[in-house]
């Protein structure tokens, strides 16, 4: 079982992240704790699930999942996994899924709220992102917060680690990649353009936005209009509206092309 004295940060929480990881490869957990003083249906459901699996369970008290999570809610059930596995850049080129005619990849620049990095995990994975790049330096890693601020999202992306997203932009670029900034200061909106079928979106930093180095290599930049008194929205809505919009457009081309049929 975890020793106590463990406080490393591959551990998954809650009820939906840890169902979301029994889908990943049962190598990838380790062991599966579940509070012995809670009777619900769902920790019961969860213990059935993990033994069918074959994974390893062990109850334990309630305090020694407090001391897990810290301050985060835990639900009643803990699931300790391997390291998360991070892609590289070159992995994710070579291997093809950088490659196909329409694909949509992710890259954040400087996010540093775990929350925030979860909710756009979450929503990129619900509009069929799958690639997603971050920097190694001033972010946020995927952490035990992010992956439930995804509802487990982050474990069905690739997720690639770069030392210098300036030139990780300019490898999507030699792959036919068009690269779009979201950025506040933009004349255009999200819905001024068409979107090209091989796109990477880059989203800023909470307070900052995207560092002008970076905003200098995008091809274009959009805004969302805002007819409000707020001047701007958080990085994890903006992003959220952004991706719908860029599905939508998707959509109707594919509804255009099969009327063509």
């Amino acid at each position: 079982m975890l020793d106590n004295d463990n406080k490393d940060k591959n551990i998954v929480f809650g009820v939906n992240p840890v169902l979301e990881s029994f889908r990943a490869p049962p190598d990838d957990i380790l062991e599966v704790l579940i509070s012995d003083a809670a009777d619900r249906q769902v920790l019961r459901a969860i213990k059935t699930e993990a033994l069918r699996l074959g994974l390893r369970v062990a109850l334990v008290a309630p305090k020694f999942l407090d001391q897990l999570v810290g301050s985060q809610r835990h639900q009643g059930v803990v699931v300790r996994v391997k390291p998360f596995k991070y892609f590289l850049l070159n992995d994710l080129l070579s291997g093809g899924s950088l490659g196909s005619p329409a694909q949509r990849v992710l890259l954040l620049d400087g996010l540093t709220d775990p929350r925030n990095f979860g909710a756009l995990l979450r929503t990129a994975e619900a509009v069929g992102i799958r690639d997603v790049i971050i920097p190694k330096d001033r972010s946020v890693d995927v952490t035990p917060v992010v992956i439930k601020a995804s509802a487990g999202a982050a474990q069905h992306l690739r997720i690639a680690k770069v030392t210098n997203l300036r030139r990780a932009i300019t490898s999507l670029k030699e792959v036919g990649y068009w690269v779009v900034g979201l950025d506040t200061e933009s004349g255009e909106t999200i819905y001024d353009r068409s979107y090209p079928s091989k796109l990477a979106v880059v989203l800023g930093s909470e307070g900052k936005g995207i560092r002008p180095v970076i905003l200098g290599e995008c091809d274009f930049t959009v805004s969302i209009p805002m007819a409000g008194k707020v001047a701007s929205l958080n990085v994890a809505v903006a992003g959220a509206v952004f991706f719908y919009e860029i599905l939508r457009q998707a959509r109707s081309i594919d509804k255009l092309v099969s009327k063509s049929y």
